[in-house]
């Protein structure tokens, strides 16, 4: 995600950002678990900011941790172009019928 157009008047990447690229991310992972004739809502999710990026461009990474029947959770990290983590995620996400 580039961080321009997400910024904070004081020109750092702005908290809600990062939390909808993990809220992204998570939602499509739990997306593909659901399967054919379901899909994913977001029912939780938390962020914690670790420190600005120092690049101008940040990559996140949905790895699930509970993959259920009715609910599945996804820990996104997300790092700047220099590998530095920025922003640790959890998103829980609902599964019902389309």
């Amino acid at each position: 995600m580039p961080l321009q157009g997400n910024l904070t008047p004081h020109g750092r990447l702005h908290g809600g950002a990062s939390v909808a690229l993990a809220e992204s991310l998570g939602t499509l992972g739990c997306h593909l678990h659901a399967g054919v004739g379901r899909t994913a809502v977001g029912l939780d999710i938390n962020a914690t900011h670790h420190r600005s990026p120092a690049s101008d461009m940040v990559t996140g990474i949905a790895v699930p941790m509970h993959r259920g029947r009715t609910t599945a959770s996804y820990q996104v990290t997300i790092h700047d172009a220099q590998g530095a983590l920025t922003c640790t995620s959890r998103i829980t996400c609902l599964i019902i019928p389309r």
